[in-house]
């Protein structure tokens, strides 16, 4: 049995770290059966979740942890994609944990209304400064990164060039490669729902919105992988009638 090792259900969202929940995504579609729990980073042998645990190993890191479930149980997750394919695949992920990722992790944490009304709850009954600290330091790595060395507008501005790069890439098609979803369908989509959530509004979130084939889709991989969840659909079809 696997254990699947994350933050748990938050947000508005089945599974608050899109990471967690692109590994959550994968399991479901290889059919694999598998426990969740919640642990805190420090416990990950790579310090973030997710991670998994298989067979009395510890495998840390999304990606890592695909490569291990196709080679432990003989998956392909891009089965039946040719060599261009599987490329574009792989370059929508980096897109989207890469770059669409880290905009959407600037507006949940360093957004003061957001950050109280999301992340600070990871810190009730701890000292201020323990909050404090842990702030800064996600403030760092996005500067690291990039991402928290642009304004605002500029964040949106580049974030809106990834959200049209994804629409024009899906198309009209019910996932990104064609008639069934791909690995890259649960990183894509688990990035989508985490900006998508109306948990967290931003100027990036109501740009979004206006992707009718975006909206669609994370509507569907919603329902598909998580079919009980309490999730409002984002487009008009799909909400239910009022009585």
């Amino acid at each position: 049995m696997i254990t699947l090792y994350g933050a748990g259900e938050g947000f508005g969202l089945p599974e608050i770290s899109p990471y967690v929940t692109k590994t959550e995504v994968q399991l479901k579609m290889a059919g694999l059966g598998y426990v969740k729990a919640t642990a805190h980073p420090q416990e990950a042998p790579k310090g973030q979740v997710p991670f998994i645990e298989h067979e009395g190993e510890r495998i840390g890191d999304s990606t890592f942890i695909r490569l291990h479930l196709e080679d432990a149980f003989g998956l392909d997750f891009d089965e039946g994609l040719d060599v261009r394919q599987r490329a574009e695949a792989w370059a929508v992920e980096r897109l989207a944990e890469n770059h669409l990722c880290w905009a959407v992790t600037y507006f949940r944490w360093l957004v003061p209304e957001n950050f109280e009304r999301g992340p600070a709850q990871f810190f009730a009954g701890m000292p201020e400064a323990v909050k404090d600290q842990v702030l800064s330091q996600v403030e760092a790595a996005m500067r690291a990164n990039g991402v928290a060395r642009h304004s605002e507008p500029e964040i949106v501005a580049v974030g809106l060039k990834s959200l049209a790069s994804l629409s024009a890439i899906l198309g009209d098609k019910p996932y990104l490669m064609g008639s069934r979803p791909c690995g890259a369908d649960a990183t894509v989509f688990a990035v989508l729902a985490a900006l998508y959530t109306p948990e967290f509004p931003c100027q990036l979130r109501t740009a979004a919105l206006r992707f009718a084939n975006l909206t669609a889709y994370c509507d569907r991989l919603m329902a598909l992988f998580y079919p009980d969840f309490a999730w409002a659909p984002l487009t008009p079809e799909r909400r239910p009638v009022a009585a």
